[in-house]
Order: structure tokens, then sequence, then C-alpha cells
């Protein structure tokens, strides 16, 4: 007789909730969270920047019928309040609700990510944070007299008192962007968020006010949190996610960006879980309300984008399919 496996860690799921687009891509995430998750052991909290501080203007969700479906899917509203980004930064929400948390294991999901499969099978190691790999070479740029970037990223980890080459995947060409661990920021976990976003300030708001001088040349917005992120992952011991985590930007999770996106480029399973969620009556009437959702899953348009891509043979990069959706009127965001 084998010995049964021991239980998965416990943790909590924390997205950025806001009025808007952000609210209708909740609705889905917790939706989903649910179906496919019945017995998740933590809580998703919806992190809410708070009037006051960096946001002038409430950005909260008000729709009481938004916020108590919400609240009707298993979420908690959790407020906090930006001192540093906000209205100016909205990508910095991500860092300053991480202080908000209990101070238990974490995964930051965008709101724009579909739950699809079963969290029991991640093998999630807390103490060795990761971040999506589903990204591309969108930063540094390499300047014609500048820096190339491998000294611009050196000067990044020499910055913060970093080990450099052991962040480097030799398996890829010199100079080539995929060299370096780069992330795209829609996931990451940690043990701890307050120690976390603590340091993940620290790093954002030091390149931001004091760049190294290899990134005078370079354009570090909208890309601040990516940049930083890679330097907060390799200073707490992490890196690159392996096999244990290929359910993330897999067969638990997807972040699709856009609906017209998942249509587009992702599995069936993918848009099954969507039509699945979406179709609830009670979702089904606010979600209408959504222009994306009303015209992608409600009027079919899913479908016509679906039909233009072979999903064995995608464009390489996703300004290719952009295009193509943009020439055909499906484009929406």
């Amino acid at each position: 007789m084998t010995d049964p496996k021991p239980a998965r860690q416990a943790f909590n799921i924390v997205a950025v909730v806001q009025a808007g687009r952000l609210q209708y891509e909740a609705l889905l995430l917790a939706a989903s969270l649910r179906a496919t998750n019945p017995n998740f052991a933590g809580k998703l909290y919806l992190a809410e920047p708070q009037q006051g501080g960096a946001w002038p203007k409430s950005v909260a969700v008000t729709d009481a019928t938004v916020r108590a479906m919400l609240l009707e899917l298993g979420a908690e509203f959790l407020p906090f309040e930006a001192v540093h980004f906000g209205q100016s930064y909205p990508h910095g929400n991500k860092i300053e609700a991480l202080a908000a948390l209990p101070d238990q294991p974490f995964l930051f999901l965008d709101t724009d990510t579909l739950i699809t499969g079963d969290f029991d099978t991640v093998e999630f190691d807390f103490t060795t944070p990761a971040a999506s790999m589903r990204r591309e070479g969108s930063w540094p740029a390499q300047e014609l007299y500048g820096p190339d970037l491998a000294a611009t990223w050196r000067a990044l980890y020499d910055r913060f008192g970093l080990a450099f080459d052991g962040t480097i995947d030799p398996t890829q060409p010199e100079n080539y962007w995929q060299r370096f661990m780069y992330f795209n920021a829609g996931w990451f976990f940690h043990a701890s968020p307050k120690a976390f976003g603590a340091r993940f300030l620290d790093y954002a708001l030091a390149i931001r006010d004091d760049r190294p001088e290899a990134l005078i040349c370079q354009e570090i917005y909208p890309w601040l949190d990516q940049i930083a992120l890679p330097l907060v992952i390799h200073s707490f011991g992490g890196g690159r996610p392996g096999a244990a985590l290929a359910g993330l930007d897999g067969a638990v999770t997807c972040h699709y960006r856009t609906l017209p996106l998942l249509y587009a480029r992702e599995n069936d399973r993918v848009v099954e879980v969507l039509e699945h969620v979406a179709g609830r009556k009670d979702l089904r009437r606010i979600l209408r309300d959504h222009e994306p959702a009303r015209l992608m899953i409600y009027q079919n348009r899913g479908r016509k984008v679906r039909a233009l891509f072979d999903r064995d043979d995608l464009p390489r990069r996703e300004q290719a399919i952009r295009f193509v959706l943009k020439r055909e009127g499906l484009w929406l965001r």
C-alpha cells in the first residue's frame, strides 16, 4: 500500500480590480476558479486601490451588482492605498497591493487570467519564487550606440548587489533577449507578500528615480514592473519556472490578455471554460454590459476569430495576430 500524497500547501490568490474592464475580467477569474477548483483552500483577494494618495479619483468598483456577484463567487475585496504609483503608473498597483495581504503564501494573477485546471497539480515551492515566461522581448531595446543587452541587465544586478552571471541562460545566443531572465508579471508567487512586496517596491522606485547610467536611454514605461521583477525573484533565490510549475501558463492557468486574443490563440479547453462560466445566467446578465464579452462570447464573434487562425501554426509575434484582428474588424480591448 502506497502512502498518500501530502496535501499541497494552501495559498492565497491576489488580483487587482478596478471599475471598468478589470471588474468584468475579475468575474471570469473568480467564476473559473470556483468551477475548476471548488475546494480551493485559500482565499481569492481582489485588491482595490482606494481614492487618495496616488489615485486622486476613485477607481473603485461602484456597480453594486458586480460587487455582490464577486462576493458570491468567493472573492474578498482588499482595500489598499497606492502611495508611489497609482494613476501615473497603474501597473504599480500589483506592487503596492502586496503590503495589504495577510503574510501567507500568495500567487499574484492579472485579472485577465482564466483558471482552467486543478491547482493541486502545480508543485509550488513558495520559498523559491518564479514568474511567467509567456513574454516577448519587449525590454530592453538595443540602442545603436549604447550598452548591449548584457551590459544593461548587468548594470541592474550590480545596482542591487546581485550576482548576474548565474541568471544567464547559456543555451541562448550572445546578446539575445532570451539569454537574460525576463518575465511577464502576469503571475508570480512567494511565501511572504510583505517581504516580496517591500523589496519589489524598493527596486522599482530605485529604477524609476535613480537608474543606473546604462539605462539612461532606455524607456522604462510600461515595463517598470517587469524590469524589477527578475531582480526581486533572484534576490529571494528564485528563477525561471521549472517543470513542476508547467501548469501555470499551461493546463491550470491562462493569461489571455484580451478576449479576441483568447479566441485566436488559446486551446479548446480555455474556450470551453470561458464559455461555460460565461454561460451562467447570473453572469451573463452582467457580462453583456462588457462589449468584448457581449460581442466575442454572446454574439459569437469569437468563433469568427477562431476560424482565422491555425493554433498549431500561429504567427510568432502577437503584433501579427493583432494586425489580422484589426484588419477584420475583430479587435477589441
